[in-house]
């Protein structure tokens, strides 16, 4: 028995506005019967006591923990700095004056 006949996929047709041929319906009736088949399939396998999930493999998060660590001081953070001034990297300006 097939899950979804030729007339509903002309019936689907209709509503969704698609305009399909006869070569279309038969096409794609074929095609709608075997994807509830096996969705039918996949059911009858799936078992009540079998946790939802959406891998199969466990998945482990493979970040570093959030520590904090001493960095680099400001005289050892402007030692390749072309041009310094106040513990500030000084940069050409690009804006003028009144900007």
């Amino acid at each position: 028995m097939t899950a979804i006949s030729r007339d509903e996929v002309a019936h689907l047709a209709r509503l969704s506005r698609l305009a399909l041929s006869e070569a279309e319906l038969d096409q794609f009736a074929g095609q709608l019967d075997s994807i509830l088949s096996h969705v039918r399939t996949i059911s009858e396998v799936a078992a009540a006591d079998v946790p939802a999930t959406s891998s199969p493999d466990p998945v482990t998060n493979v970040t570093r923990p959030d520590e904090v660590r001493p960095g680099l001081t400001p005289g050892q953070a402007l030692s390749g700095a072309p041009a310094a001034e106040d513990q500030r990297f000084l940069v050409p300006q690009i804006l003028g004056e009144s900007e």
